[in-house]
């Protein structure tokens, strides 16, 4: 529960003071067990806080609202909602000078360095994996060391964030730990920095939990998409999924089928490849995750600027086959949700040495697709004919509450007008602070 939040609702519907302490005293008494008298005084300061910053002006205290909630907008929800924040997010950061910026929308950041290449990725656990402390863990390391692997580079170490709120219990954040060094300590990687704090320090109660896990690595060629051309092949390795999947498995009670996302196919075979005398000439690479195949193919022709066909005949194949049992049984589009699978996009000639470096890993991987010119866009060729691919304004909803959610619809053109405005003032602010930094 925010109780900052809460108290700043209510103070704008007139409610007095008094009356206000004691429903948020009420509330206080509902999750923590405390004497009644502390909770009424946690109440009043609480009040007294909001009021002294309420009236607070200026670019460093406000800033310009855009009137839409994220989950109205659908943000990290992976679909074109969640794309165009991202577009968004790249336009206020402007122009870097950086290898690969945040405006290609790559798996990860790169910088030149020495003659060398570093690269950085950050990945957020799984929102609703807090109450598995583990699976969090081990399944954003994984994430993170996939986007590093995919750009190209070779993995150097590891830093961690976790946040809980003021009731988790201590214990969250050595689990989650464990679950990072499981996969960190599996490929040689070492957890070298991070921070641990309180979701809202104070003012958050609850024992809710978040974090992210984030990766730097090393490369001499980096695999970044803008390098896919038309003609290249697209070869997709099995995927079992990881957070996604695992929350799909746990919020159906089918948590059984968790056991298949604790492997580390991915990343041998990305780690293969990058060792192998192949590895130059592959284009681009990618882990099938933002909003599934829908959403991953859909970018990455949009960064390349060309037209992408994928077949659907060998799609079903690679997932594994307990997942997709899951997921055809749930309902859910195994298109549209987060495989963890590998995309390598290759010239025709490189096709065959690749696909043997990945299966000599023990891993299924087949040729799925081609680039071709043409506009920027994403196609699924199905039984003979061309399908829109284009992704949904949500992933495919996974879980019981993701469905409830995914009847939620508004108008995405008026809502990108304000979210537009909102951007505009965030990036403006920033150019007066830096006149003033000077």
């Amino acid at each position: 529960m925010d109780i900052e939040g809460y108290v700043r609702r209510h103070l704008h519907t007139g409610i007095s003071d008094d009356d206000l302490a004691t429903r948020l005293r009420d509330r206080i008494l509902e999750i923590k067990e405390v004497p009644s008298d502390y909770a009424e005084a946690f109440a009043r300061a609480a009040i007294e806080e909001v009021r002294i910053t309420g009236d607070l002006s200026g670019d460093l205290f406000t800033y310009e609202k855009a009137g839409i909630s994220m989950g109205a907008f659908g943000v990290g929800s992976r679909g074109t909602g969640d794309f165009y924040a991202h577009r968004k997010i790249a336009e206020i950061i402007g122009e870097t000078g950086a290898s690969v910026g945040v405006s290609e929308m790559d798996d990860g950041g790169v910088v030149p360095a020495g003659g060398q290449f570093i690269i950085t990725t950050v990945d957020g656990m799984h929102s609703r994996l807090s109450d598995y402390p583990f699976l969090a863990g081990f399944h954003a390391t994984r994430a993170t060391l996939r986007d590093v692997y995919v750009m190209g580079a070779r993995p150097v170490g590891l830093i961690s964030d976790i946040h809980v709120a003021d009731d988790g219990d201590v214990a969250k954040i050595f689990d989650y730990t464990a679950g990072i060094t499981a996969v960190g300590e599996a490929l040689g990687v070492p957890l070298i920095a991070g921070s641990t704090l309180r979701i809202g320090g104070d003012m958050v109660i609850g024992d809710r939990m978040t974090g992210c896990v984030g990766v730097v690595g090393v490369a001499d060629h980096i695999t970044a998409r803008r390098q896919i051309q038309p003609g290249d092949l697209f070869l997709m390795t099995e995927g079992a999924g990881g957070g996604t999947i695992a929350t799909a498995a746990i919020y159906s009670g089918n948590a059984d089928v968790v056991e298949e996302t604790i492997n580390l196919h991915f990343l041998h075979a990305c780690d293969a490849l990058i060792r192998d005398a192949v590895f130059p000439e592959i284009h681009a690479m990618t882990d099938v995750t933002n909003g599934g195949l829908r959403g991953d193919v859909f970018e990455m022709a949009e960064t390349a600027g060309c037209r992408i066909i994928i077949e659907e005949e060998k799609l079903r194949s690679l997932v594994n086959p307990r997942v997709l049992a899951l997921l055809d049984k749930l309902g859910i589009d195994y298109l549209g949700v987060s495989l963890d699978s590998l995309l390598v996009v290759v010239p025709p000639e490189a096709a065959d040495r690749v696909l043997a470096v990945i299966r000599n890993q023990g891993v299924a991987v087949e040729i799925i697709g081609i680039a071709e010119e043409g506009d920027a866009e994403s196609i699924l060729r199905s039984c003979g004919k061309e399908v829109d691919f284009s992704p949904k304004f949500r992933e495919a909803p996974y879980t019981p509450l993701k469905k409830v959610v995914d009847t939620r619809t508004g108008d995405f053109e008026a809502m990108k007008r304000e979210v537009d405005r909102a951007a505009e003032a965030a990036r403006m602010k920033k150019e007066r602070i830096l006149k003033r930094l000077g």
